[in-house]
């Protein structure tokens, strides 16, 4: 039987990040990807239009739902809105014996808000500390907890910060500094310093949901976390070389670039 991958995050209607990327992500790892859908957005190429976020009984339903009948081997959270979401999705990871990956989604690849202010402690003292892996890029490690990282240095100083609110792991993604993608994996004791070229590809839209939806479809396979995540970085480093473009934006990445390699001439 597949792996089973659960994902609890917002509907990205243009089909580059939130639900549909954790899904085809996870079709493209070779696990089965179930959904909670906690947020509808009206999002295309060039940003965030409208969000809707769903009420929590209706997220705590469809979560009940999959992990009563089905079970699960991995969940994968992403954009959950309001401080009412983060706290009932926390205490249903908090009863799910399976690894979480806390993706804090807070702002979108255009600079909208995807998470209320009001949110943020929820996320800090509720979801984190229910994390296996959390997955923050630099503009939400200054978010949840004030570091400005502007360079490579700092990267064990933001480290430390998320860490300090409870999650077992935390990767920081340094996607954002000048030079290679560099991000770091710690757990407190153990690092892992992750390094890829920088592409040359302005359409990165989904990274984020991307990789974290990946460590996921790793760790159900059963994976430790560092090999889930060099796993996971290999798999986002080739989706994001054969992004493409879409719309008069940011187009998003290949999620089956690996599937399609041998079909792209035909």
């Amino acid at each position: 039987m597949k792996p089973l991958v659960l994902t609890v995050a917002g509907s990205d209607s243009g089909g580059g990040a939130g639900i549909q990327a954790d899904l085809k992500t996870m079709l493209a790892l070779g696990v089965h990807g179930m959904s909670v859908v906690t947020a509808v957005t009206a999002q295309n190429s060039l940003g965030v239009q409208g969000a809707w976020e769903l009420p929590v009984e209706a997220v705590r339903a469809q979560y009940r739902s999959v992990v009563d009948d089905i079970g699960v081997q991995a969940v994968k959270t992403g954009m959950l809105a309001s401080a009412e979401l983060v706290e009932a999705v926390a205490e249903l990871l908090g009863a799910t014996d399976a690894p979480a990956v806390v993706d804090p989604v807070g702002v979108s690849k255009h600079g909208d808000s995807l998470l209320a202010s009001s949110a943020l402690e929820s996320v800090r003292t509720r979801l984190l500390p229910v994390a296996t892996v959390a997955t923050p890029n630099l503009d939400e490690v200054a978010q949840l907890a004030g570091v400005q990282v502007e360079s490579e240095d700092q990267l064990r100083e933001a480290a430390a910060a998320v860490l300090s609110y409870g999650p077992k792991w935390v990767l920081i993604k340094g996607g954002h500094l000048p030079g290679d993608a560099v991000d770091l994996l710690t757990d407190g004791s153990e690092e892992y310093w992750l390094r890829a070229s920088r592409h040359d590809n302005r359409h990165t839209h989904g990274t984020g949901c991307t990789l974290a939806s990946a460590i996921a479809s790793q760790l159900a396979k059963g994976q430790s976390v560092p090999e889930a995540v060099t796993a996971a970085k290999e798999y986002v480093t080739g989706a994001i070389a054969a992004g493409f473009a879409l719309g008069d934006g940011i187009g998003p990445v290949d999620h089956g670039w690996a599937l399609t390699r041998g079909t792209r001439g035909a």
